[in-house]
C-alpha cells in the first residue's frame, strides 16, 4: 500500500537541546499508524514537526510526494494533514457553529458542518456554547469535528482520549472506527492498548527521540510484552 505521509531521518529541537534523533515512519493510505512512547520521548516534537510549528534541523517530511518539511502551518494543513492537538486548543470564546467553521475547507461530498453534528449529536445540542462551556469530552469531540472540517487527507491525533471519561472514549474510538472505514488515513498517539490494537495497523515506538520498535498489526499482537517494556506499562 502507498505511503501518504513519510518522515525520513528527521532530527529536530528546542535550542541547544535536540529531542529527535533520525526519526523515520511511514502512514499508508486508508491506515491507521500508531505512534507510542513514554511522556517526554519524543511524540508531540514529531507532530509539532509534522505541523510546521517546529522547523526540523535534518531530515525530510512529505505528503504524497510533496515536500512539506518546515512549510507553514497553513500550508500543511492546505496540502491535507489536519491536527487534533494535545489539550484540544479549541477558541474558548468562539461558540461550537463558529469553532468548526473557523479553519474549514469546503470539499464536495466531504465533512460539513451538520454532518459533524450528525456524528457528534452533543456538539449540535451545543451549536450556539461558547467553547469555555463545553465538558472536556465535548471540547475534544469538537476539536476533531474542527480538523475533519478541513476535510484531511491524513487526521492527526495527539493523545486521542487522555483524562477523558470512559463513554466519552468508547464514543471517540468509534469514530476513529469509522474514519478508518471510510478511508482516511490516521496518526494517533494514545496510551490506551487495547483499544489502539482494535483500530491500528502499523505501530512505532519513540524511546529518546529515536524509533526503536516497529512493527504491523500482528507483530504487535505477537510482541506486545516487548512493547510494553518499552512504555513501562
Amino acid at each position: 500500500m502507498s505511503s501518504l505521509l513519510s518522515i525520513n531521518n528527521l532530527h529536530a529541537g528546542y535550542g541547544s537541546a535536540n529531542v529527535l534523533f533520525g526519526v523515520t515512519l511511514d502512514i499508508a493510505e486508508g491506515q491507521v499508524s500508531t505512534l507510542m512512547g513514554r511522556n517526554g520521548m519524543g511524540k508531540t516534537t514529531t507532530v509539532r514537526c509534522i505541523m510546521g510549528l517546529l522547523k526540523p534541523t535534518d531530515g525530510r517530511i512529505a505528503i504524497r510526494h510533496q515536500d512539506i518539511t518546515g512549510a507553514p502551518p497553513y500550508s500543511v494543513a492546505q496540502a491535507g494533514v489536519g491536527l487534533v492537538p494535545e489539550g484540544r486548543q479549541i477558541f474558548p470564546s468562539l461558540s461550537v457553529s463558529e469553532n468548526l467553521c473557523a479553519t474549514a475547507r469546503a470539499v464536495k461530498n466531504g465533512w460539513s458542518e451538520e454532518k459533524i453534528y450528525d456524528a457528534f449529536p452533543r456538539l449540535g445540542e451545543r451549536r450556539l456554547n461558547m467553547g469555555f462551556q463545553l465538558s472536556g469530552g465535548e471540547q475534544q469531540m469538537l476539536a476533531i469535528g474542527r480538523a475533519l472540517m478541513t476535510n484531511p487527507s491524513v487526521l492527526v491525533l495527539d493523545e486521542a482520549t487522555e483524562g477523558l471519561a470512559p463513554l466519552i472514549r468508547e464514543e471517540i474510538w468509534s469514530m476513529l472506527a469509522r474514519l478508518k472505514q471510510e478511508g482516511l488515513s490516521i496518526l494517533l498517539i494514545d496510551k490506551n492498548l487495547d483499544e489502539l490494537s482494535a483500530i491500528s495497523d502499523h505501530y512505532f515506538v519513540l524511546e529518546k527521540g529515536e524509533v526503536v520498535w516497529r512493527g504491523n498489526a500482528n507483530d504487535f499482537k505477537s510482541n506486545r510484552t516487548t512493547v510494553e517494556q518499552y512504555l513501562h506499562l
